[in-house]
């Protein structure tokens, strides 16, 4: 994600930041623009504020009431949620207050991710415009029959758990399941993953294509997710998947693979934002060695010169976290086959692969 400012007072913003520390000028994100706008209030409204801020008015989304979203919608327009919470489907009471905290933590991961294909002009159709459109569903284990929510895909609806956004619980699924990376955005980028796959690959002319490098997706699902849990992982899984569960089907390499890319690319990203650059200084440091001066967005940007920068990147980034006594930031190994699977997403976003372009729009 690339770094903001204010538009008025030019001092830098954190995406999530509401109001500027320096002139304290109410703050709203405006996707379309991709800004972050200072406010002044006129006539029940806001007004853009600042010589660069194009003027207009502006109205919060519906949720900014709850504390959960800081995005801007235009004031002449009849939507009341903005173009990220215009896909939720079921929230939380607001009358629960540690319920609507959780879920304001799942809102800065879900705005994350939508930010990310939005960026790479991804589609993002509601349930309202498609039956199969993207929706979440943000869900208590307590409002399931079964007492226990299973976060998944199911034809476009992305279902979350609401204790995923408990650090503590995520924790301790985290160990229990052996996974070296668990976080909410993890589980956004995901889940988002396989509903691209539908209408990317599925729907979009890639099927060949897809299969020749990621496998059979028409192997049964249920079977091989049994057999990964009571197994284990496939036999040196690094060489071919980007993590273990991605060796359980094709569908979940597929995801997986996807959410790395939005990991990798949104994290470039910020690298070519602060002008991050690594020169390590020891003998052979070619390979370690980049300078993040490229828009990681751009159609031209090969796949190999992202996996390169990225190389080099997460391993100072690893680097620092062991000095801070953390985990490594980035706990994977991109083997060339993970770094084709990888081109494969790359070729797809871009429109290289299948008919999906014709149906690439944003939101």
């Amino acid at each position: 994600m690339k770094l903001f400012t204010c538009s008025f007072c030019s001092n830098v913003l954190y995406f999530e930041n509401v109001v500027c520390e320096r002139c304290n000028h109410a703050l709203g994100y405006e996707p379309f623009s991709n800004r972050i706008l200072a406010l002044d209030p006129e006539d029940g409204i806001w007004r853009a504020a600042g010589s660069h801020a194009g003027g207009g008015q502006w109205k919060y989304c519906g949720n900014y009431v709850h504390g959960v979203c800081n995005w801007l919608i235009a004031g002449d327009n009849p939507d009341e949620l903005c173009a990220a919470c215009r896909h939720n489907i079921t929230v939380p009471d607001y009358s629960d207050a540690t319920r609507v905290e959780l879920w304001r933590r799942m809102e800065v991961a879900k705005r994350r991710m939508i930010y990310t294909a939005m960026r790479l002009h991804l589609p993002l159709v509601t349930r309202v415009e498609d039956p199969e459109g993207l929706g979440f569903a943000f869900l208590s284990d307590d409002a399931e029959p079964s007492g226990k929510v299973m976060t998944g895909h199911d034809e476009g609806l992305i279902t979350i758990a609401l204790v995923e956004a408990d650090d503590a619980q995520r924790e301790t699924r985290r160990t229990s399941m052996g996974e070296p990376y668990r976080t909410l955005l993890g589980h956004f980028r995901h889940e988002v993953g396989h509903w691209y796959w539908d209408r990317l690959v599925r729907d979009g002319g890639a099927l060949d294509e897809c299969r020749a490098i990621f496998g059979d997706d028409e192997a049964d699902y249920g079977d091989a997710l049994q057999a990964h849990y009571a197994n284990g992982p496939k036999p040196d899984w690094q060489m071919s998947y980007v993590s273990s569960y991605a060796g359980s089907h094709a569908w979940e390499d597929f995801a997986e693979t996807w959410a790395h890319y939005f990991h990798i690319v949104d994290t470039l990203e910020v690298g070519n934002s602060w002008g991050v650059g690594v020169d390590p200084r020891v003998p052979d440091s070619d390979l370690l060695t980049t300078t993040i001066d490229f828009d990681v967005y751009a159609d031209h940007v090969p796949i190999r010169q992202i996996t390169d920068a990225w190389l080099a990147l997460s391993a100072a980034l690893n680097s620092f976290n062991r000095a801070m006594g953390h985990q490594d930031l980035y706990p994977f190994v991109l083997s060339d086959v993970v770094i084709g699977k990888l081109g494969f997403i790359h070729d797809l976003v871009h429109g290289r692969i299948g008919s999906g372009r014709n149906s690439r729009a944003a939101a």
